[in-house]
Parts: structure tokens; C-alpha cells; sequence
């Protein structure tokens, strides 16, 4: 059986800092993922998940990605990828090699941003190998660390994760980038920098993304670690000949009105947590003022919280 979801899949684009005018396909409904990553700018996840299934279907994932596009390329906007990143693991989507065929049909590059964490299955590998960018996450390849930040389902062994990402990144003839969630105090201490830069190195990736908590954690500890520790990992992965870049500002760019202004800043805000100056960018553009967000927070459509000064909004999420 498979999940009607409340409103809509495809949402975007929205500005990426790894992948331009990104258009989100979000095929997982809040919060089915196999971690629950003290970074999440979504909240923790309570019920962890490992086994895949159906959510939404490859017809009704395509029938919304189609009609975003549609409206997208109406109003003259760019697209540079479609992008599965969702509010879970995309992974666990077990239609997820159909939708990425069906989503390719519409002319442009698909983009899969994953946690790694079910790369033990062949068939996750095989769908995969259908995209044209996968980035994949490398947080730490010390166990102890890894359980850490990431906090994994208890089915999960990283020493596997660890072996399937090779095998993967040797046979995956698309672009391959991994992205590294630096944390203050966990995985940016010397113990655990070196030995996942090496990892890193043997995956052979086109790029290396340092990235670094932007938004709202879902840990109220996590802290984004000095700028010294920053430009150390740097140089420990270049050192290694990797090519790194560090995403440690937020994005630029508008987020598309495609002119539903409440639907659209649900849809973002589900998967995207929005900066209050983007929000009202957002409404004057459309032409709506700030009530609107008044009555949606007012109304627990979106939650506000405060991060380093600035008001980020998010959906509140009700568990379908």
C-alpha cells in the first residue's frame, strides 16, 4: 500500500550550493530514515527504519515532478538537476530505480543525495547507478564516532558501508561526490580527521564537500567547529589530493514562486528549512505579505526557531 501524501512531492528549485537551481523531489514522507544524525535540520528521527518499501509510487512521484517542471519552465526558470532529497533516506523508497528512469525522461540531470547506510543492498547499488550524480555521506569511519553523529538503526554495520561504498564507487560510472557534516568535539578531532580523509581518498570522488551545521540542528549542542579546525581538515584532505570544497556560508539564490506562495514555502520548508530573509524575499516577490506567515506559524503550519542569531522556518511535521 502506498502513502497519499498531503501536498506536493516536487518543490523548488531552490538554491544548492553543490548542485545550482535544484528542483526537490522529496519521495520520502517525515521522518523515515535509517539515522538520526545529531546535525539533522529536520529534528531526530523516533522511529528508525532499515527495510524498504512503497511511500508514494513512481506514478505519483513522476505526475508531480512533471507538473513542477512544467510550471518551472513556464515562468523561464533554470533547472540544473532534479534532485531525490527527501525527509528521510531516499534509499528506503523501494520504487526509487523507477522514479529516477521515469524523472530522467524530462531532459535533465538527476541528482541522489544519500546517507550510504543501505548500499549493502545490490539493488540499492543497481538504482543508484541509474542517476547522474549520487553524493554520499562520510562522516567518520570510526565506529564509535560514526554511532555518534550519526547515530544509526542497530541493523546497521559500518565496517559493510565501508565495503559497499568502494564497490560502488568503482563500478558507478556517473559522478560521485561525498559530503562530510563536520561537528564541534565529535569527527573533527584528530583521531578521526586522517583515517576519513584516507577513506574518502579511495573512493576516488570527483569532489569532497566539508560542510559544516548552517541551520537549525536537531541537537541543541552541536556546534560548528573553529575556523582553524575547518582550514585543518581542509588541508588534511587536499594533502591526500582530493579535491575539496568547503560549504561552511549559506546558499544565495531565490527560492521559486511558481504561484502558490503557502504551497510552495510548505513544500521547501518541509525538506529545507528556510532563512527568515529568504522567506520575506519569497512573499515580496509574490506579492503576499508577512501575515501569512503569522497565521501558517500561528496555525502550527511551520515552526520558527532561532539558530546564531537568525529565524529559520520549518513545516511541522505530522507523521503520515
Amino acid at each position: 500500500m502506498s502513502i497519499v501524501p498531503t501536498d506536493r512531492i516536487a518543490y523548488g528549485p531552490v538554491p544548492s550550493r553543490r548542485l545550482g537551481r535544484s528542483l526537490g523531489i522529496n519521495n520520502i514522507p517525515p521522518k523515515f530514515c535509517s539515522y538520526s544524525c545529531v546535525y539533522c535540520q529536520l529534528g531526530g528521527t523516533k522511529d528508525l527504519q532499515i527495510g524498504r518499501r512503497r511511500f508514494y509510487g513512481p506514478d505519483r512521484v513522476f505526475q508531480d515532478v512533471e507538473a513542477q517542471v512544467a510550471s518551472v519552465e513556464e515562468m523561464g526558470d533554470r533547472i540544473d538537476h532534479l534532485t531525490f532529497v527527501p525527509d528521510g533516506e531516499p534509499t528506503l523508497d523501494i520504487d526509487l530505480g523507477r522514479e529516477i528512469e521515469m524523472v530522467k525522461e524530462l531532459g535533465y540531470p538527476v541528482a541522489i543525495i544519500t546517507n550510504s547506510s543501505l548500499m549493502g543492498d545490490v539493488n540499492v547499488r543497481e538504482e543508484l547507478s541509474g542517476a547522474d550524480l549520487v553524493s554520499v555521506k562520510v562522516d567518520a569511519v570510526n565506529e564509535s564516532i560514526w554511532r555518534k553523529v550519526n547515530r544509526p538503526h542497530s541493523g546497521i554495520a559500518l565496517d559493510g558501508i565501508k565495503e559497499d561504498l568502494m564497490e560502488f564507487s568503482d563500478r558507478f560510472e556517473g559522478s560521485l561526490v561525498t559530503e562530510t557534516m563536520l561537528v564541534k568535539g565529535v569527527n573533527d578531532i584528530d583521531s578521526s580527521i586522517g583515517v576519513t580523509a584516507q577513506f574518502i581518498r579511495g573512493l576516488d570522488p570527483k569532489l569532497a564537500y566539508i560542510t559544516v551545521p548552517i541551520r537549525p540542528p536537531s541537537e541543541n549542542w552541536v556546534e560548528v567547529p573553529s575556523d582553524d579546525t575547518i582550514l585543518k581538515v581542509i588541508k588534511e584532505c587536499s594533502s591526500r589530493k582530493l579535491r575539496v570544497v568547503p560549504l561552511t556560508e549559506k546558499e544565495y539564490g531565490d527560492f521559486t514562486y511558481t504561484g502558490d506562495i503557502k504551497s510552495d514555502i510548505l513544500a521547501i520548508t518541509s525538506v529545507h528549512p528556510m532563512r527568515e530573509d529568504s522567506v520575506r524575499e519569497m512573499l515580496e516577490r509574490s506579492g503576499v505579505g508577512w501575515e501569512l506567515i503569522k497565521d501558517m506559524v500561528g496555525s502550527g503550519k511551520l515552526l520558527m526557531t532561532e539558530y546564531k542569531g537568525v529565524r529559520f522556518y520549518r513545516r511541522r511535521f505530522d507523521r503520515i
